[in-house]
């Protein structure tokens, strides 16, 4: 039977502050497949951002705490590896693209100085490769994104290149090493739409040739729908969806899931979209229950007690929410 590549498994993260604790992470359920495509979607502040980072080991602890749950990557939780043994993966198994390229990039070192690097200890050369070799993969890799004369690249600094640059360089960096599972968060928020397009589009095509398997946070629902295989909905720190891509965006269950599709203006025009009421709940004293209750025009007096587990509507479908408890 084939093991997934990534489970996350009831993972809870909490941030300390001068009020009390920020319960963000409310038990994050999600599984990746070998060369599987994989959206996560969701307002901001949802806790997106924090699921990826608690993968890449990458919490600035304190002020967060990973309270409970399992990380398991490849059938080994990450959250109990040492040092050593999670830089090994983090050097040829997992990598991540940022939202920002300008804060992903060291201003005061050159792009050829940052790349090298990482070919240089990611292993994808052999130990004794030469200046030459590494020269010859750096400029392959700015190639791969699309990116002209990259000789002349390697010696500019990150403040001397446009966002869109920025951004394929931090892609470049990312897929230069042999990784099995990439991170994106957001890789075009930066970004004019042009731009972001191209981005997008890059980085699916180079996923694909590759099989690397991918999780794509976006607001662009519209990017997520086109390029992923499995979408997750998340809500205050839970995951209240999942299901087959386009079976989700065309028959959307969940009555939080159901309102971010209302948002997405229709290319036929007619109704204005609609603005789901209410806001995402304080984390320093999320509602008991279902923390989606508040906004919720379906709530039934369960939804303001117990938390819904994930019902499983059909094979692919799995929904938390009371109205589908069977």
């Amino acid at each position: 039977m084939q093991t997934p590549l990534l489970e996350i498994k009831d993972l809870y993260v909490h941030f300390k502050t001068f009020e009390g604790y920020l319960k963000v992470l409310d038990g994050v359920n999600l599984t990746v497949w070998p060369g599987e495509k994989v959206g996560l979607v969701g307002e901001a502040g949802c806790g997106k951002t924090t699921t990826m980072k608690s993968i890449m080991k990458i919490l600035a602890m304190p002020p967060a705490k990973i309270t409970g749950g399992r990380i398991l990557f490849k059938g080994k939780d990450i959250l109990k590896m040492s040092t050593p043994e999670f830089n090994q993966i983090r050097r040829s198994g997992i990598s991540m693209i940022f939202q920002d390229p300008t804060a992903a990039l060291n201003p005061v070192f050159s792009i050829g100085s940052q790349i090298k690097n990482v070919i240089k200890y990611s292993g994808v050369l052999r130990q004794n490769a030469g200046k030459g070799s590494i020269q010859d993969h750096a400029e392959k890799a700015l190639e791969n994104v699309m990116l002209q004369d990259p000789e002349r690249l390697l010696l500019n600094y990150p403040i001397q290149l446009s966002g869109g640059m920025r951004q394929r360089i931090c892609i470049a960096m990312a897929l230069v090493s042999n990784l099995e599972l990439l991170l994106a968060d957001e890789p075009g928020t930066s970004l004019d739409v042009t731009i972001k397009d191209q981005i997008l589009r890059l980085l699916d095509e180079l996923v694909r040739e590759r099989g690397v398997s991918i999780i794509l946070i976006s607001h662009a629902l519209g990017t997520v729908k086109n390029i992923t295989d499995t979408t997750y909905v998340m809500y205050a720190g839970s995951m209240v969806e999942t299901a087959r891509t386009e079976k989700l965006f065309s028959e959307p269950l969940h009555p939080y899931t159901r309102g971010l599709m209302d948002t997405v203006p229709k290319l036929t025009g007619g109704e204005l979209p609609h603005e789901i009421p209410g806001h995402i709940p304080r984390y320093i004293d999320p509602p008991p229950g279902c923390r989606f209750n508040p906004r919720c025009e379906h709530i039934m007096p369960i939804c303001r007690e117990k938390k819904p587990p994930f019902f499983e509507v059909d094979d692919t479908n799995k929904v938390a929410c009371w109205l589908f408890q069977k």
